[in-house]
């Protein structure tokens, strides 16, 4: 059995600083299709959904129903990750925040970090171009 280098490789990926972000969004579940269709809108079709479920300052709500009062803790919410190129992250933004806002408490959060590389499984492909 041959030996395995247990060496890290340096690749040009781990050299250059990052020219890509990753925008995740925390929207309400009923303005995903006005979300997805804007970000579509402005040029960016490339998008993971998940669903989820959480709270924000307001620690969830209550509610009534028939005569009961109950809590909800943590209420359904959508995440959507998207990696983007630098020059894009400002227009995903802004579309993000028209579509998703209707002024009210829980309307969600965007959080935007640095992506060191990204890479293609079918080919191979690296960085901005595997996106």
């Amino acid at each position: 059995m041959p030996e395995v280098s247990t060496k890290p490789v340096e690749t040009s990926s781990q050299t250059r600083t990052a020219t890509m972000k990753k925008i995740e969004a925390i929207i309400r579940p009923e303005k995903l299709d006005e979300v997805r269709k804007a970000i579509e809108a402005v040029g960016y079709p490339g998008v993971t959904i998940t669903e989820a479920e959480g709270h924000g300052k307001q620690k969830g709500l209550t509610q009534q129903w028939r005569g009961e009062t109950y809590r909800v803790d943590f209420l359904p919410k959508v995440k959507l990750d998207i990696v983007v190129s630098d020059a894009d992250v400002e227009r995903i933004i802004q579309a993000l925040i028209k579509a998703a806002k209707t002024g009210a408490v829980g309307d969600g959060k965007i959080f935007v970090s640095d992506v060191r590389d990204v890479i293609k499984i079918r080919t191979g492909e690296r960085g901005d171009a595997a996106i």
